[in-house]
């Protein structure tokens, strides 16, 4: 067996964990169950209380984020915004209320369970200026140079190709394209055996890059004024000393 092949049998293992979790996640709440907020039970997901009181209680719980990447977007009537893991919809219907009827939101997730969650919440909120398709955050169904906006919430943590998706985002982007993201970044690096362990990982902890490994692989993507707006404690890495972080990061395709 070649090494691309090990590497491939390793990501199609670690997207199986994180589909099955998730699909779990969103099984749950259309069946009518609550919703347990946030990737982790620690974070602060950092919606302003205006914002989710303008859309269907529903949509409003289906989160799993780590922080508010539609706020430092600075969405703008007209825009078309693609929502990389976009899940049950949250960040699609808050960014399709911002660009209005003139601009157009797509979310791109792998769980078909999640894509069924996020039309019932478009559906209840009435957009009509937002869509869903199924596909990998490393190889987008999103024709390229056709983006203007860039957002994801909590998820590129959870790929095995965090490089790959840094350049499907930097392809899909149109020249001036924003890149605005919350995520997850840990201080050091992940031990091997906190990696390998997938309920950690699809909780969004064990598969953090470092902070500077993170913002060096979008650099690396051709993004440029790649900025960390702000960081959060999220959680201890489990039988680690270390730390990961929520942080929202912005960069732009010049």
């Amino acid at each position: 067996m070649t090494t691309n092949e090990v590497i491939q049998i390793e990501n199609i293992d670690i997207h199986n964990a994180v589909r099955g979790h998730y699909a779990e996640r969103a099984a749950s709440l259309l069946e009518g169950a609550p919703a347990a907020p946030c990737c982790g039970d620690s974070c602060s997901c950092g919606y302003a209380a205006e914002e989710l009181d303008r859309l269907p209680a529903d949509a409003a719980q289906a989160s799993w984020g780590c922080g508010d990447p539609v706020s430092l977007a600075a969405l703008q009537p007209g825009q078309r915004v693609l929502d990389l893991g976009s899940g049950g919809g949250l960040d699609c219907l808050l960014a399709a209320q911002k660009v209005g009827e003139s601009g157009w939101v797509i979310g791109v997730d792998m769980t078909p369970e999640m894509l069924s969650l996020a039309w019932r919440n478009a559906a209840k909120a009435g957009l009509r200026n937002v869509e869903f398709r199924h596909g990998h955050i490393e190889k987008l169904p999103v024709e390229s140079a056709s983006i203007d906006v860039i957002l994801s919430n909590c998820v590129i943590n959870l790929s095995p190709d965090k490089p790959a998706v840094f350049r499907e985002a930097q392809r899909v982007l149109r020249a001036g394209g924003k890149f605005a993201v919350s995520d997850i970044v840990s201080d050091s690096p992940i031990p091997a055996s906190a990696q390998a362990d997938m309920i950690s990982l699809a909780g969004c902890v064990s598969g953090a890059m470092t902070e500077a490994d993170y913002l060096s692989a979008i650099q690396a993507a051709g993004f440029d004024d790649v900025r960390v707006a702000d960081r959060k404690h999220y959680a201890q890495v489990p039988d680690s000393d270390v730390q990961t972080y929520s942080v929202r990061v912005e960069a732009y395709k010049h």
